[in-house]
């Protein structure tokens, strides 16, 4: 069984509920370590002062932020710790809020919220009910291994969720970011609609067991080929970009044939 990573209570109005958080994802990512090419020496890193070439032991670094070009603010671990926030026991919602409001680029993690013992069930599942009739997130802080989180609380299939979320200040604008915008008139006539005629033609119900990382799978393929020496296959080269002028052609082949695919049967759930 997975231990919790955080135990507390969640508190709203008056009422009060120890739970205990778990962790709801899993990274499949696939790590390696370095090595100098032709040899089984790893690579390590050292922290060296870059004037002296010499190794830094860990007691004698301090942190250093940059306020203007080559100038530094020095700071202590020591000064750190003293602002750092203390382990939050509560996750005190503030307020419930509408979920449709909350854009998806404001989730950042999610994780699984359960209650500290079976006798806390039923405030638990009071609360969780509550918020699916409603449709609404509980919106509270808290904080965790010396970090303070934003966080949205919401029913999921009778089980509390908490997404971590990003502050307001850490969003960025897509204009601010983006080399290339988005320009003229807002398309319309016959390529809008056969724009959105291959939207409906590709339309489905939402299935995660169909979608699986391929990345992660040609990678574990790639070492296992690599230590038995078999032949690697290259993967083919992306689509060319779509010219603009045979765009309406392009729409017309795209929904003839997703009716094609379609008709063949709906693809199953893996």
């Amino acid at each position: 069984m997975a231990r919790a990573i955080w135990s507390g209570s969640i508190s709203f109005g008056l009422v009060t509920i120890p739970v205990e958080l778990y962790s709801a994802t899993t990274d499949h990512t696939v790590h390696f370590n370095q090595f100098q090419r032709g040899t089984s020496d790893r690579i390590r890193y050292k922290r060296v002062n870059e004037r002296t070439g010499r190794e830094v032991p860990y007691d004698k670094i301090v942190k250093g932020h940059e306020v203007e070009s080559g100038e530094y603010v020095v700071v202590e671990p020591e000064e750190l710790d003293e602002i750092a926030p203390g382990r939050s026991r509560t996750l005190d919602i503030e307020a419930f809020v509408d979920l449709d409001e909350i854009d998806p680029v404001y989730f950042q993690k999610t994780y699984w919220l359960g209650p500290a013992k079976a006798e806390f069930s039923r405030p638990y599942l009071l609360l969780a009910q509550a918020m699916k009739k409603t449709n609404r997130a509980g919106i509270a802080m808290f904080v965790m291994r010396g970090k303070q989180y934003l966080t949205a609380l919401k029913e999921d299939n009778g089980i509390l969720a908490v997404h971590t979320l990003f502050f307001a200040d850490e969003i960025r604008k897509p204009e601010d970011v983006l080399d290339v915008t988005p320009e003229g008139r807002a398309p319309r006539g016959k390529e809008l609609d056969m724009a959105m005629s291959l939207v409906e033609s590709m339309a489905d119900d939402w299935r995660p067991k169909d979608y699986r990382d391929t990345y992660t799978e040609r990678v574990n393929k790639l070492i296992e080929d690599k230590q038995k020496g078999r032949e690697i296959v290259v993967e083919e080269e992306p689509s060319a970009a779509t010219d603009v002028v045979d765009l309406m052609e392009a729409l017309q082949r795209s929904v003839e044939a997703s009716k094609k695919k379609r008709g063949g049967g709906k693809k199953k759930a893996g």
